[in-house]
């Protein structure tokens, strides 16, 4: 099985007559993903490779029941065409976009608290539930099915590590690139959850950095509520202090939101923390039935 993106999945892309919201469209589409339905202001009438483009996404819901979105909207515009698709009900939005401002960020947080919108990103490479739908720029070709589920801070590490996983012959389940923005939606605490709930998920790989406390918290709720396995990786443990690594939220302040800080909650609450991503792939293959 799967969680967040699967069979069900019925996707509307906004911003899909842009060069990457095209492409990577596209290759959505050829992996399988059913994508119904584009959206483009003043553009409606036209289509990208067959697939219609509207001028709003509760035109995509209403003629196509769209029910995930995809966002590659400039990042003046993401925020408010994230509200529009949750205004339209959409269950899902992946945000695909990066430079978004916090506070942006921290209005949409706010505005889809208590809504039913679930919210992956911004500046994140998406979901992919392997074989069956992929809503994001993750290369479907590195990945497989199978029982292994991962959630990431960092893209390029999902990358790596799932490319580990696979050439050891270890399928995936779900795999979440969750962003490092400091205001985001998902994060690890309701993906260790969702993967804890999913039948088809035997183990988790959870994949952080250096920055803010959300693998200390994520740690604390390993220990009390996840029967799984789960293998972990902290990047960052050679960053320098005060400088930030790759992604806005990675950044250590003080003495909290180190990588060894990190790792030691984690192995606290009995998670395996791999050094490199090689070790990562040899922890799951030697903790997997």
């Amino acid at each position: 099985m799967s969680v967040l993106v699967g069979e069900q999945t019925r996707l509307v892309v906004q911003g899909i007559t842009g060069n990457e919201g095209t492409f990577h469209t596209l290759r959505n589409a050829d992996y399988g993903t059913k994508v119904v339905a584009g959206v483009t202001p003043g553009k409606a009438g036209q289509d990208v490779d067959g697939i219609p483009v509207l001028d709003t996404v509760a035109d995509a819901v209403r003629t196509t029941g769209a029910n995930t979105s995809m966002i590659f909207v400039p990042a003046r515009f993401a925020a408010e065409a994230i509200l529009e698709a949750a205004d339209a009900g959409v269950e899902l939005v992946v945000a695909i976009t990066e430079g978004i401002p916090v506070r942006d960020m921290a209005e949409v947080h706010a505005y889809l608290e208590g809504r039913d919108t679930v919210l992956v990103g911004p500046n994140c490479p998406g979901v992919i539930s392997p074989g069956v739908a992929n809503v994001g720029i993750i290369p479907g070709e590195i990945c497989a099915a199978g029982r292994v589920g991962l959630v990431s801070r960092s893209g390029t590490l999902v990358y790596q590590i799932v490319h580990e996983l696979t050439q050891r012959g270890i399928g995936q389940s779900t795999c979440i690139g969750m962003g490092g923005d400091p205001v985001h939606g998902i994060g690890f605490i309701d993906a260790l959850e969702r993967f804890e709930d999913d039948p088809g998920t035997e183990l988790v790989v959870m994949v952080g950095e250096i920055g803010g406390d959300d693998e200390e918290r994520a740690a604390a709720f390993i220990s009390e509520h996840v029967a799984k396995p789960v293998v972990g990786y902290i990047a960052g443990f050679t960053a320098p202090p005060g400088k930030r690594m790759g992604h806005a939220g990675a950044i250590v302040t003080g003495s909290s939101g180190t990588a060894q800080a990190k790792a030691e909650a984690l192995e606290r609450a009995g998670v395996k923390v791999g050094r490199t991503p090689t070790e990562v792939a040899e922890l799951v293959q030697a903790a997997l039935p």
